[in-house]
C-alpha cells in the first residue's frame, strides 16, 4: 500500500506537469472505485484549471474551480505522466488531460482507491475533519504523543499508527522509527515516558523525511509520478527482515503480530 512518503513523492512527482494547467479531457473507463466515482467529474471538471496540489494524511487534493478532486491510492494505486496517445493498459481507470501535454493516467488492479469531487472546505469532509496532524509539522511532537497515550494500553506501534494520533506512520515507518528510537512495539502506549515520545516523535520525523527524499519505498505496486520506483526499502533495518541479523548488534531479529500487523524488532536494541 502507498504510505504518506509514497504519496508525497506523488505529489510533488506530478505537480509540475499539473498545477496552472487546464484539463482538456476527462476519461474514466472504470468507475468502480471503493466508492463510485461521481457521474457528474467529468462535467466538474473539463475546462477547469487545477491550482497547487495538497496532501492531507495520504489524500491528494486537486483544486479547482467550485471544489476539489480528491483522490486516495488505496492499496494499490499509482498517478503517472504518460504522453498523450499512450494506450491504456489494463486497470488504468481515469485519464485526466492537460493542456501541458502530459495525461495524468490512474492505475489501480484492486480498485480499492477513492476519486471523488467535493466543495466547501474540503479539510472539512468526513474523510479528513477527524485526522490527527501531519507528522513533519510543528504540532506534531513528543507531548502530543505523550498527552494522547495516557491511559492506552494498545501496544505503541499501534498507537502510532492511529490516524486519529498522527496520520500517515503506517507500518513500515512505525516499525522502523521504534527501532531508531529503541522502543520495544509490545510496550503499553500509557507506559512509555515523555522522554521516551520525544525520541519517537524525532524519529519519525527523520524516517519520513529520509523516505519522502529518496522517493518512497520500493513495494511491488507503487510507482512514482514518472514510473519510477523509490529507493528508501534499500535502508530498511528491521521491516521485512525477520529472522535476519540487527544491523546494530547482530541478534537475530524477531517478529510478533500487533494489530494484525506483522512487527519486526530486535529484542536487544529496542527495550
Amino acid at each position: 500500500m502507498p504510505e504518506l512518503p509514497e504519496v508525497e513523492t506523488t505529489r510533488r512527482g506530478i505537480a509540475p506537469f499539473v498545477e496552472s494547467y487546464t484539463v482538456t479531457e476527462a476519461i474514466v473507463r472504470n468507475p468502480r472505485l471503493r466508492t463510485p466515482i461521481p457521474d457528474n467529474l467529468v462535467d466538474r471538471i473539463v475546462g477547469e484549471r487545477i491550482g497547487p496540489l495538497q496532501r492531507r494524511a495520504k489524500y491528494l487534493l486537486l483544486p479547482v474551480a467550485g471544489g476539489h478532486l480528491l483522490w486516495h491510492l488505496g492499496m494499490s494505486g499509482s498517478l503517472r505522466l504518460v504522453e498523450l496517445g499512450t494506450t491504456p493498459k489494463k486497470h488504468d481507470h481515469v485519464d485526466l488531460v492537460m493542456n501541458s501535454g502530459w495525461v495524468l493516467r490512474y492505475h489501480d488492479p484492486r480498485r480499492f482507491g477513492i476519486l471523488d469531487f467535493i466543495t466547501g472546505d474540503p479539510y472539512a469532509d468526513r474523510r479528513l475533519a477527524r485526522l490527527g496532524p501531519e507528522p513533519l509539522s510543528d504540532d506534531f511532537n513528543g507531548e502530543h504523543l505523550y498527552t494522547r497515550s495516557r491511559g492506552k494500553r494498545v501496544a505503541v506501534k499501534t498507537f502510532v499508527m492511529d490516524n486519529a494520533v498522527v496520520v500517515g506512520v503506517g507500518n513500515i515507518y512505525a516499525a522502523e522509527s521504534l527501532f531508531m528510537a529503541g522502543i520495544d512495539p509490545r510496550c503499553e502506549a500509557g507506559s512509555v515516558s515523555k522522554e521516551r515520545y520525544v525520541l519517537l516523535a524525532e524519529a519519525i520525523k527523520t524516517v519520513l523525511a529520509a523516505a519522502i527524499k529518496q522517493g518512497g519505498t520500493t513495494l511491488r505496486d507503487f510507482v512514482s509520478g514518472h514510473g519510477e520506483p523509490g529507493y528508501f526499502a534499500q535502508q530498511l533495518n528491521v521491516y521485512g527482515r525477520s529472522g535476519q541479523p540487527c544491523h546494530t548488534c547482530g541478534a537475530e531479529l524477531r517478529s510478533v503480530t500487533l494489530g494484525q500487523r506483522a512487527s519486526v524488532f530486535c529484542a536487544i536494541c529496542q527495550q
